[in-house]
């Protein structure tokens, strides 16, 4: 029988994104390939926790038409591609959350990209070489964005990353600009508004989109939301 280890499945708004608003349920599987330095789910990533359940055991906490698998990191788990066929098989509209490190084949309405930038790198960490030969490896997120209808979610911790942003463009390929977001980096709702005001001319040059964290502003730092 196929299990995933879930750190928590929980009921809430999306607060990111291109369905930014829509109530949705959120699978949160456990285990991660990068150990991002400012991760907001370490307990699905630094130190991964939480049960490992069935599909069935899933599936029948599932009550939203609409459903985010996050992580971690969902695509390293070949089980995900069962769930989403059952999802799809009840008419799910399935959003997959990933940093865009690995392939699959699998059922998905919106493939949400966030790939990591430097500002990720956990220096001088155990897991830093591991971590930057992952994310720089662009082969799995240039076969997502030829596979899927996908959004890039991209964490600006500082100004300078935009450079960075833009040469990973152009490197994977033309994406539509109203596909690319920025999210400004934070677990605190006034250091996100200051960074998302700076981010503004930025997004108005390029037509590219700026995306709140509602989930911070509307509950703060908190699981389950």
């Amino acid at each position: 029988m196929s299990k995933l280890r879930i750190a928590e499945i929980f009921h809430s708004i999306q607060g990111e994104g291109h369905w930014l608003g829509v109530p949705s349920t959120f699978v949160r599987v456990s285990g991660c390939n990068l150990r991002c330095v400012w991760c907001d789910t370490p307990y699905a990533s630094w130190s991964p926790e939480g049960p490992s359940l069935s599909l069935d055991e899933i599936l029948n906490k599932i009550r939203h038409r609409h459903v985010v698998v996050t992580g971690g990191e969902p695509m390293l788990f070949e089980p995900v591609v069962e769930l989403c066929r059952q999802l799809r098989a009840q008419g799910r509209t399935i959003t997959i959350e990933s940093a865009g490190t690995v392939f699959q084949d699998l059922e998905c309405d919106l493939m949400s990209i966030s790939p990591k930038l430097t500002n990720s790198t956990p220096t001088g960490d155990a897991w830093e070489a591991r971590h930057e030969a992952v994310r720089r490896d662009r082969g799995p997120l240039k076969r997502l964005l030829a596979r899927y209808e996908c959004q890039l979610k991209f964490v600006i911790a500082d100004l300078a990353d935009l450079a960075e942003v833009e040469e990973l463009l152009a490197d994977v390929g033309p994406v539509e600009p109203e596909r690319i977001f920025l999210m400004p980096e934070g677990r605190e709702p006034g250091k996100v508004h200051e960074m998302a005001r700076e981010l503004v001319p930025a997004c108005l040059a390029r037509g590219w989109r700026l995306t709140p964290r509602y989930q911070l502003d509307l509950f703060g730092d908190t699981r389950g939301t």
